[in-house]
């Protein structure tokens, strides 16, 4: 008994002649995976390039100039002065202490956000307030640091500092430059904590409620810790971001290598000093080149460490939702 085309399968007809699809997707779909994991790729590629080009400068700063011990302990930085001194824990401690100071200021008003915008918002505030938090994003970083220069230390510190905490602030200050870092870090936790929230089922609020708890006890007992995962997360990479951060430091705490935890003081951190020293005229292999190499790598580090700290929180917390 004779079989017409149309009876094969995998090959349908169209006219008098057929067509076989049948490896047409498959060769399609190994397209789009090498694609994809060309670009993947490239993030790992980047990153080790990144490696590559601090290791040898930093390699030979150690060797040359000073020893990690001494780079790692040392309570004086005057990397680029007649009488050098490589202590890098004035620019650590300056940028720990404007880190804190920013994350104090973001994570209460970053988390309450993400709160109301995920618990207590009706959808049409959402829209309204969610799109005006991320407008802080996009606010270019140079404008913030003229914004704590010219306005938070002059304006607001200056002249409302309390004076039982002593003097108020000068121009250039840990304190003016933490609490615009913070505002600026904002959108980071809010915007990643919200959506967080809101990956939690409803029916474990809806099973709250069921057992008689208010909103606010389901949001604090119940759709927080279900969410905490994803909040860490923010929060790291909001910690991650403040660390790295270079023109609000640089316009607004100063230029001075200080060690000092008092925030009312001008110092320098660890960018900072990175983007002073990198627009000077600095001769390639001189001490002060890789001075620049030596503190990019303890930053690089710091970062690394970071964000492992954020994948092991992430992974130890993680509630996984069928």
């Amino acid at each position: 008994m004779s079989q017409s085309l149309s009876d094969v399968p995998g090959r349908p007809v169209v006219g008098s002649r057929s067509i076989s699809l049948a490896g047409r997707p498959r060769r399609g779909e190994q397209a789009i995976k090498v694609v994809l994991a060309s670009f993947a790729g490239v993030s790992v590629l980047t990153t080790a390039a990144i490696v590559l080009s601090l290791v040898p400068p930093t390699v030979a700063f150690f060797r040359e100039t000073a020893s990690p011990l001494e780079f790692l302990t040392g309570r004086t930085w005057s990397a680029l002065f007649a009488d050098p001194s490589f202590g890098v824990l004035p620019l650590l401690t300056a940028t720990l202490l404007i880190t804190v100071i920013a994350i104090a200021v973001a994570l209460p008003v970053g988390l309450a956000s993400a709160v109301y915008l995920s618990e207590y918002a009706s959808p049409r505030r959402r829209r309204l307030f969610k799109p005006a938090i991320e407008v802080l994003a996009g606010i270019p970083t140079v404008v913030y640091g003229f914004f704590a220069l010219e306005f938070v230390a002059p304006q607001v510190l200056q002249r409302f500092w309390p004076g039982f905490l002593g003097d108020p602030p000068g121009t250039f200050s840990a304190l003016a430059a933490g609490l615009v870092m913070g505002f600026m870090i904002v959108p980071t936790i809010a915007s990643l904590s919200e959506d967080a929230l809101t990956a939690v089922p409803r029916s474990l609020r809806q099973g709250s409620a069921g057992l008689g708890a208010t909103r606010m006890q389901t949001t604090v007992r119940v759709v927080v810790p279900a969410a905490l995962s994803g909040i860490v997360a923010a929060v790291v990479l909001g910690v991650s971001r403040a660390i790295g951060e270079t023109m609000i430091v640089l316009i607004a705490a100063g230029g001075t290598p200080r060690m000092s935890f008092d925030p009312t003081d001008g110092m320098q951190t660890m960018t900072g000093f990175i983007a002073q020293a990198g627009i000077g005229d600095l001769p390639t292999g001189s001490v002060g080149y890789r001075t620049i190499f030596a503190v990019g790598s303890l930053l690089f580090v710091l970062t690394f460490i970071m964000n492992a700290i954020s994948i092991r929180l992430v992974r130890r917390y993680q509630e996984v939702y069928e």
